[in-house]
């Protein structure tokens, strides 16, 4: 999704994703915990219900795409104009140069940001907590109400999310060096 969004910016289909994709700065500029008040108790002023977990995935699935496809234009933005140029000399067509020269080299540029967005995500969904979904931070809470053992299950809460951030930054390391092997063997 926002890999079609970020390309449509860069291209003649500005107008177009202008239309469908008004709220990247709206959802760049403001915090999510404000993004999850809205969607869940907000919303409903509106007739729109949605369940906790509903809305807290909207809300971040809109949250991480607004950041992605900024990160993403800005990859492709970096691939030099040449590689544009070389490809249309040897007749490919635009969707075959993006797919086939340019993604692949702003894929390098864009996965430690994308991976670096990923990990904070993952973390933020304790953010979830204040609108009832029961995730890790909001069963640490609700264990912490029952036995008041506050230190140690707030501890273990944030040994599991750092457990969690560690496996994802150590996946992201070996995909970045995959991606990047071509760069090694020359």
């Amino acid at each position: 999704c926002f890999c079609c969004y970020a390309i449509a910016r860069m291209g003649d289909l500005q107008p177009q994703a202008a239309l469908f994709f008004r709220g990247t700065p709206l959802f760049r500029g403001t915090p999510l915990l404000v993004q999850l008040f809205v969607i869940y108790y907000g919303l409903p002023e509106m007739g729109i219900q949605l369940e906790p977990l509903s809305a807290a995935l909207i809300g971040f699935s809109l949250n991480m795409a607004a950041y992605a496809c900024e990160i993403l234009r800005a990859a492709i933005s970096s691939v030099e104009r040449g590689q544009w140029e070389a490809a249309a000399s040897i007749g490919m067509t635009r969707w075959q140069t993006m797919r086939r020269a340019i993604l692949p080299q702003a894929a390098r540029t864009a996965l430690p940001p994308l991976g670096n967005s990923f990990i904070s995500l993952v973390k933020d969904t304790a953010l979830a907590a204040t609108i009832q979904v029961p995730e890790l931070f909001r069963q640490a809470q609700l264990i912490t109400a029952r036995t008041f053992e506050i230190f140690t299950m707030y501890l273990a809460a944030a040994l599991i999310y750092w457990i969690l951030a560690t496996a994802l930054s150590h996946l992201q390391n070996k995909l970045e060096a995959r991606v990047n092997r071509h760069d090694l063997e020359t």
